[in-house]
């Protein structure tokens, strides 16, 4: 028997309502909120939430010295598609090696790790 239920992930970020409505263009859902703590709701999915954090790093990957902290692992049906509109929406490229791969590293604009995986 399960001791808990999975409320919420939360990212930390400098600017909690940019980065809600980036991952609501990449995965849908309504934001919610304002200022230092903002919700977006998914269709179906898992709640994000996006908190302020004054002096925010953003995690390094791939480094032998410096953790990812964690990533977002994010199913589409067509990756090349997916891609191009994940940049259009600022997402940043993190690994551009093997393009035969099910899975391609991207940055959100606050710098958290996530990858598109073929479904």
């Amino acid at each position: 028997m399960a001791i808990a239920e999975l409320g919420v992930v939360v990212l930390d970020c400098p600017d909690p309502r940019a980065l809600a409505d980036f991952y609501a263009g990449v995965l849908g859902g309504s934001v919610e909120g304002e200022g230092d703590w903002v919700d977006l709701k998914v269709p179906g999915g898992q709640a994000l939430a996006f908190q302020a954090a004054p002096g925010h790093q953003p995690p390094q990957w791939p480094s032998a010295t410096a953790s990812q902290q964690f990533h977002l692992d994010l199913t589409v049906p067509d990756l090349d598609a997916a891609e191009t509109q994940v940049l259009a929406l600022g997402a940043k490229p993190l690994d551009t090696g093997d393009r035969s791969r099910t899975w391609r590293v991207y940055a959100d604009p606050a710098g958290h790790p996530f990858c598109l995986c073929a479904c």
